[in-house]
């Protein structure tokens, strides 16, 4: 028989509780608002008539809540959470679905509980997209259905900081130290009880706390990340730093390890095709390979076809799986010189889509027709298995044109290889023609030993095989672009904006200084610079005129409406040719899977919507790279020349800042700097529109690009900062009057600060 329900008394007035029945998460943090009193597990229960066997179940609604943030706990206390403010900084975790977006409070009180989970409301009309890892500004609205019920809708990304400290631990006679890798930040004592297991030399992560009156910042490890000095841990340096993840879940290693070899179903046979992979000597993946022959069409006499065949990572790396997240998430891989942090693990990317000599391989190739001056006439995209005929390296193949073919580019010298060259030469046409950025800037490439520490620095010689490939390269991505736009299908492009005007303007004041001719108008081309260069180089003033040139330009970066690429000189420019190494590529092999209709895994809907944030976000793990593998070479650099302190160098200024001179050196390419008090006997003003220092009584005046001896006088390796004094003098020019103190195109007044400590401890 069952019983009548039971009445309890609330300040609202009678309430009804069917006995059996738990009162909603509603109702309990109704109660609570309504009555500071209830704070106890046995008051709520008396409350609401909880007795008997409703009891656990009680219980375990109450954990529940405690769970999902809404209710705190302290001892036997129990309060509801506090609300989230309307507008709040949340943070969405790096490992969050890119389709279903949630964050957390980026600051909260851990005696509330736990912290509640927000969903992220992204419509397609969002001119904001978040990504994993991103900190944001939100506008939070309360919801209306079941708890947890917040969501938000992004207002702003915001720059996160780093998630904790990093240095090097030192020991000294008053215990230990930390010696920051952030160039600007300050060395901190470390408590004996605070150092943890970490030893003299260790890298580790640090958390900040003020002690005494003063509020004195010192360091706590917690954590021990390793020893610099052990063999390919400088590297890790920045990858801590930086927040780079360098390992994949256990889920993502999984899915890659499970990976099935593609078959020929569904693609066309290439298998007759003698394409060739031409890479560094030191590759583990091989993602494009090439071949030509000249067209036999009687109507494009003297032409060429060539052919470009794209490891098919859209194969393996499906839109929704932890594989592609976890790509997604790191955006590209990044090269160090000791090592790599790869976007896709080693089974994808240096085995089922490294395109081996003699295995078959899917791929999305392009065919593309070419007229005796290089223009293109006609491409086609397929979705191919092939096999490579030869693996080559640059000096290999580029010896075998030279006339030293060795036993594995003889048999293919005339079949493949004179070919190439014969389409290249024609390209090289087109592409003199349209006039593409002319800067020759030269790479060095760092030598280590096995333990990782550097025993030489080259620049590699610039060869026609290079080349070659370079513009096989962006003939295939500017094919993709095209046939995504005559499709109308959503892309990635690859854009490269004009220089702005201020820089336009710093430029025109630089180049009148060295008495160069300057563009008069604001709607430079590239042709315009490479006039520039072509006097300068005339004049011996290319060195000045190059960096000044290359400060003047936009950052290239991914996005999804088009606006050009002014480096190339092209009008549409897509990323197609790289998808092991970079997420962009994928994003467009699957566009042209889906325009095409050649498969299945092609662009989802949800992509689609999503474009303007993943061009956001990866363009964002673009400079996360470049910025990381700058500095491990600052770092390395400076361990390798810390045993020359004293030692005399040629060198280059490379900048000019208020505080003073940035010198690269000669032989290896580090960068060091001179302060400005430690110029001469006069007193040096910077003169922007001079990018030069320039002394107020003598006129003597040091100006970029000018050859420099220095003397290396401090080493902080892991900061990866030298210091220099100057032997030379600077040219004699007009007493400094003070000089214009506006912005311009330099970009290193920020690390001047860095360096400026190395001085102070000399003075």
């Amino acid at each position: 028989m069952a019983r009548a329900p039971k009445t309890k008394t609330t300040p609202k007035g009678p309430r009804q509780f069917a006995v059996g029945q738990l009162p909603s998460r509603e109702a309990i943090l109704e109660a609570m608002a309504q009555q500071p009193t209830l704070d106890g597990k046995r008051d709520l229960a008396r409350h609401f008539g909880i007795h008997g066997d409703m009891r656990t179940p009680f219980k375990v609604l109450l954990k529940q809540m405690e769970g999902e943030g809404f209710i705190a706990r302290t001892r036997k206390q129990i309060r509801p959470t506090a609300a989230l403010p309307a507008v709040t900084v949340l943070d969405v975790p790096a490992d969050a679905d890119p389709d279903n977006l949630h964050a957390f409070p980026a600051q909260w009180n851990d005696e509330e509980g736990a912290r509640p989970r927000v969903m992220i409301k992204q419509p397609r009309d969002a001119r904001v997209a978040p990504a994993p890892g991103d900190r944001i500004l939100a506008r939070i609205s309360a919801g209306d259905g079941e708890l947890p019920d917040y969501t938000a809708r992004a207002m702003k990304i915001l720059d996160k900081p780093r998630r904790g400290q990093i240095g090097i631990v030192r020991m000294d006679e008053d215990g230990a130290r930390l010696i920051p890798v952030d160039r600007k930040q300050k060395e901190m004592r470390i408590d004996g009880g605070d150092l943890g297991s970490a030893r003299d030399g260790d890298l580790v992560e640090v958390e900040i706390k003020l002690t005494g009156r003063l509020m004195i910042p010192k360091a706590k490890v917690t954590n021990v990340i390793g020893n610099p000095k052990s063999e390919g841990a400088v590297s890790m340096i920045a990858i801590h730093n930086l927040e780079i993840p360098y390992r994949f879940p256990a889920s993502v290693t999984k899915e890659a390890e499970d990976a099935k070899e593609t078959t020929i179903k569904g693609r066309e046979d290439w298998r007759h095709i003698p394409l060739v992979t031409i890479d560094p000597v030191d590759a583990k993946d091989h993602d494009d390979a090439v071949y030509a022959e000249p067209d036999t069409d009687p109507k494009n006499a003297g032409g060429h076809i060539v052919y470009v065949a794209i490891a098919d990572v859209a194969a393996y790396v499906r839109p929704g799986t932890a594989l592609d997240r976890e790509a997604y998430i790191r955006g590209n891989s990044v090269y160090f010189p000791d090592r790599v942090v790869p976007m896709l693990p080693e089974r994808i990317s240096n085995d089922l889509c490294s395109l081996r000599e003699g295995e078959n391989r899917p791929s999305l190739a392009v065919r593309m027709v070419f007229d005796q001056n290089g223009k293109k006439r006609s491409h086609s995209f397929h979705r191919v298995l092939f096999r490579s005929a030869a693996k080559l390296n640059y000096q290999q193949a580029q010896a075998a044109i030279d006339g030293k073919p060795d036993d594995k580019t003889g048999p293919i010298l005339d079949s493949i290889l004179r070919p190439l060259w014969a389409a290249y030469g024609a390209m090289a046409k087109a592409r003199d023609n349209r006039g593409p950025l002319d800067l020759d800037l030269p790479e060095r490439k760092i030598i280590l030993d096995k333990t990782g520490m550097v025993v030489d620095v080259k620049v590699p010689e610039r060869l026609d095989a290079h080349r070659l490939i370079e513009e096989m390269m962006i003939a295939a991505n500017v094919a993709a672009a095209e046939t995504l736009e005559k499709h109308k299908s959503a892309l990635l492009y690859r854009v490269h904006d004009t220089p702005s005007q201020e820089k336009l303007v710093a430029l025109r004041d630089f180049l009148s200084s060295l008495q160069l001719p300057a563009p008069k108008s604001d709607a430079v081309r590239p042709a315009d610079f490479n006039r520039i260069l072509d006097k300068a180089r005339t004049d011996g003033k290319i060195q000045q005129v190059s960096e000044i040139i290359l400060r003047t330009q936009a950052q290239a970066e991914y996005a999804a409406e088009n606006y050009g690429h002014f480096g190339l000189n092209l009008d549409r420019y897509a990323h197609f040719t790289s998808p092991i190494r970079r997420y962009a590529d994928l994003i467009v092999h699957r566009a042209l899977i889906s325009a095409l209709d050649l498969g299945k895994d092609g662009l989802t809907d949800g992509e689609i919507a999503k474009l303007p944030g993943i061009a956001q976000h990866i363009s964002s793990t673009e400079r996360r790279a470049m910025l990381a593998e700058r500095e491990t070479i600052d770092r390395l650099l400076a361990q390798f020349l810390a045993a020359h302190v004293n030692a005399k160098f040629e060198g280059r200024i490379s900048g000019v800042t208020r505080s003073g001179l940035f010198v690269r050196l000669r032989d290896t390419g580090a960068d060091g700097f001179i302060p400005a008090s430690t110029l001469g006997q006069d007193y040096y003003r910077f003169v922007e529109e001079m990018q030069a220092m320039v002394g107020d009584r003598t006129g003597e005046t040091f100006r970029i690009g000018d050859d420099v001896s220095v003397r290396l006088l401090e080493v902080a390796p892991v900061a990866g900062a030298l210091r220099f004094e100057l032997l030379s003098e600077g040219s004699r020019g007009v007493p400094s009057s003070g000089g214009r103190q506006r912005k311009g195109p330099s970009t290193t007044r920020g690390k001047a600060g860095a360096y400026r400590k190395l001085a102070k401890r000399k003075r």
